[in-house]
């Protein structure tokens, strides 16, 4: 009886591994998929993606304001392995360059496997005017692969936003990405999401960052989100966060030595589960 039941469970995962990435790529390609704009970056996952008043190197996603307040030229990696199945990988490169009178950003993201893919370059600029706004933009070019005879395609879009700190520590924020509501699939018509994100973020004491965040997917309903991370002996940082429809909890770690940054979180579907994150970055100083 036991060997029978091993024999069950293991044939009942196998099942599960390979109906579960049918089923999506069956969401995808004949429900019309939502074609995610998918969040970048273990520290900002961490805090429940209620990031668009932080800036650092995933600035480049959440919002491209946030590259006019960096100093160094920065490289990044970030990999996710969505509700554990291997077949939703995510994976991005980013690069942020100071220059005058900005900063440039590049991003390159990946998900999906060979049967089902979508990739995401980004070309980005952000300055500062003055000492308490700063503005950015980037233009995107998104593809598309299905196999058999669904075939490839290719669209252009672009995104957006701003930062205002009315007083130190204190920052307001809004991004907007697909304006032009720009459509990836033309046979459907299926247009990208259009999603405008506003919010703010603090610092409540030295060591101490809280952040929240509403978003809106002009077809969806608002997302709220919130975020904390605290920092030790200037290297190390706890975070966690949550966001709503569906209920996600979050929460991860940091740690950097000289100019390498290693981070790690967790995010927990209420429904599908968990998905672990991972980032390294490097600021040349």
């Amino acid at each position: 009886m036991n060997n029978i039941a091993f024999i069950f469970c293991n044939t009942g995962r196998t099942a599960i591994r390979f109906l579960l990435p049918v089923f999506f790529l069956y969401i995808n390609v004949f429900q019309i998929a939502a074609n995610e704009n998918y969040p970048l970056g273990s520290r900002p996952a961490a805090m429940g993606n209620a990031f668009v008043g932080i800036s650092d190197i995933w600035s480049v996603h959440h919002n491209q304001a946030g590259l006019g307040r960096l100093r160094s030229f920065s490289a990044g990696f970030h990999h996710e392995n969505r509700f554990m199945v291997p077949e939703f990988g995510l994976q991005a490169v980013a690069g942020v360059m100071p220059v005058r009178p900005g900063t440039i950003g590049l991003s390159y993201t990946y998900f999906g496997y060979s049967r089902y893919n979508e990739s995401k370059l980004g070309l980005a600029f952000g300055r500062e005017f003055g000492e308490r706004f700063s503005a950015g933009l980037q233009v995107n070019y998104l593809y598309t692969f299905i196999a058999e005879d669904y075939g490839d395609t290719g669209s252009i879009t672009v995104e957006g936003g701003f930062m205002v700190e009315p007083v130190d520590g204190l920052f307001v924020a809004a991004h907007l990405y697909n304006p032009t509501r720009t459509k990836r699939y033309t046979y459907y018509g299926e247009p990208v999401p259009t999603v405008l994100r506003f919010g703010i973020s603090g610092y409540l004491s030295e060591r101490f960052l809280a952040a929240a965040e509403a978003e809106k997917d002009f077809d969806n309903r608002t997302v709220f989100k919130g975020g904390l991370e605290m920092s030790f002996m200037d290297s190390l940082w706890l975070r966690t966060g949550i966001s709503t429809d569906p209920v996600q909890a979050s929460f991860g770690i940091g740690y950097a030595i000289g100019g390498l940054t290693a981070d790690i979180a967790f995010t927990n579907h209420q429904v599908l589960g968990l998905t672990p994150h991972f980032s390294i970055s490097y600021t040349f100083r």
